[in-house]
């Protein structure tokens, strides 16, 4: 009891005791006014930054039999390699002849289309020539019908002279018989003028019929030019059907024709996969179908080949609470699985171990688990990603906000407030929305 009283009453205790305080209070007050970043934290996988450059499957475009294999797991591989070569197993595309037999295919076609387009032009030419010979017989109809015109009149006119005559004899008779009743002509004379009567009767009569005669050749002609247009208008119609039908022969022989070119380019295509080439450089990481004979369908995949060059991105999945303090152009610190790191979160300067990054692109959909999707692209001109990294690596995400004083971020944090909204005037990247960059200029202006 006596040592423990003379050791608090010690006065060097009392002194240390109150400089440890002093220095105690004054590092925990400059402390509290250290600048302190602000960030976000989450996690994410290593991937890359164009689809063209992920793991992908090389997979059959149709299906076959594998016939041989020409790469195993871990080969380097180049553009256009050969992976595998497949047989066929489809019943229609077994024949080895099937390509020459459709080009002979094609080539009877097309000749049976140059025998439609020369029956089409002969047709054509029997048309031309029924048209013609259709304006020469109405033509010759016509003048017929003139000239049996002119036959009437002349017939009409040798009527009306006959008539004429007749009137004249039947008058010379009435006077020469009343000159016989008063003996000043003789009955002789009487009976000459009775024989001349008779004779211009018999000719008034001949000349009717033969107007009537000339009426009936005028009808006839008439007849004759309308049979001329039926006749000639059936053969034409025939000849325009027969031109028809080679036509629509014809053009059926070309769609065939087309059918059969098209199967000919499909056939010559679906040869070339036999083949099963790579379609990038890059590294064999595994044969997904073991063995020789086996049966492959449509859009099966073969192996997998991972890309030789490649730029690595980091996809992240940020909670939707952070999500309007990510901007495209900020900067964030990782941490890769695998390799040593000393971090301090809010003096990113002062972490070991860590390597900088750049927001890349940020998704406005909700992915399925409820975060938004963030890619993070290797920093320009800064701490390069090491060499060693693979796709698929695990990563934690550091993104750099706002710098405050420590004081503040404690109380935030016990408060329970988000980090500060912050934008640092940073230039977006060149995969930013236009649309944005034009309400910017916008409001400017």
């Amino acid at each position: 009891m006596i040592n423990k009283i003379h050791f608090q009453d010690s006065p060097w205790v009392a002194f240390y005791t109150r400089r440890l305080i002093i220095v105690g209070t004054i590092f925990t007050i400059v402390f509290m006014f250290l600048p302190w970043t602000q960030n976000v934290q989450t996690t994410g996988v290593v991937t890359t930054l164009r689809p063209s450059e992920r793991p992908q499957s090389i997979q059959t475009v149709i299906s076959g039999q594998i016939l041989k294999w020409y790469v195993k797991d871990g080969d380097q591989v180049n553009e256009g390699d050969t992976i595998a070569v497949l047989t066929e197993t489809k019943s229609e595309y077994l024949d080895p002849d099937l390509i020459d037999q459709t080009s002979t295919q094609i080539k009877a076609k097309e000749n049976s289309i140059l025998s439609y387009s020369a029956k089409v032009n002969a047709i054509n030419q029997q048309i031309t020539q029924l048209e013609a010979n259709r304006d020469f017989a109405i033509q010759k109809a016509r003048v017929k019908l003139q000239q049996e015109k002119l036959q009437y009149s002349s017939e009409f006119a040798e009527t009306q002279a006959a008539n004429i005559n007749l009137k004249i004899a039947q008058q010379q008779l009435i006077r020469d018989s009343l000159l016989s009743l008063k003996q000043i002509k003789s009955p002789l004379d009487v009976e000459n003028r009775r024989v001349k009567y008779q004779e211009a009767l018999a000719k008034k009569l001949i000349q009717e019929a033969k107007l009537n005669m000339a009426t009936n050749a005028i009808e006839n002609a008439r007849i004759e030019l309308k049979n001329i247009d039926t006749e000639y208008g059936e053969k034409l119609a025939k000849a325009e059907s027969e031109r028809y039908s080679a036509i629509s022969a014809q053009m059926d022989t070309e769609t065939e024709v087309s059918k059969l070119r098209n199967l000919h380019s499909n056939y010559q295509i679906r040869n070339g996969f036999y083949v099963v080439k790579a379609p990038q450089k890059g590294l064999v990481s595994q044969t997904l179908s073991n063995g020789v004979g086996i049966a492959v369908s449509e859009g099966q995949a073969l192996c997998t080949i991972v890309p030789s060059e490649i730029n690595l991105a980091v996809e992240l999945f940020v909670k939707p609470i952070d999500m309007p303090l990510i901007e495209i152009g900020a900067p964030a610190q990782f941490v890769f699985d695998g390799w040593p790191t000393m971090v301090f979160s809010g003096w990113p300067d002062l972490s070991y171990g860590t390597f900088p990054g750049e927001i890349y692109a940020v998704d406005n959909a909700l992915q399925p688990s409820g975060n938004y999707r963030v890619l993070v692209k290797m920093a320009v001109d800064k701490k390069q990603w090491p060499e060693q990294l693979k796709i698929g690596v695990g990563a934690r995400a550091y993104m750099l906000l706002k710098t405050v004083p420590v004081w503040y971020e404690i109380w935030r944090q016990l408060s329970g407030f988000p980090p500060d909204f912050y934008h640092n005037n940073r230039t977006r990247a060149s995969n930013a929305p236009k649309t944005e960059d034009k309400k910017k200029d916008f409001s400017k202006k």
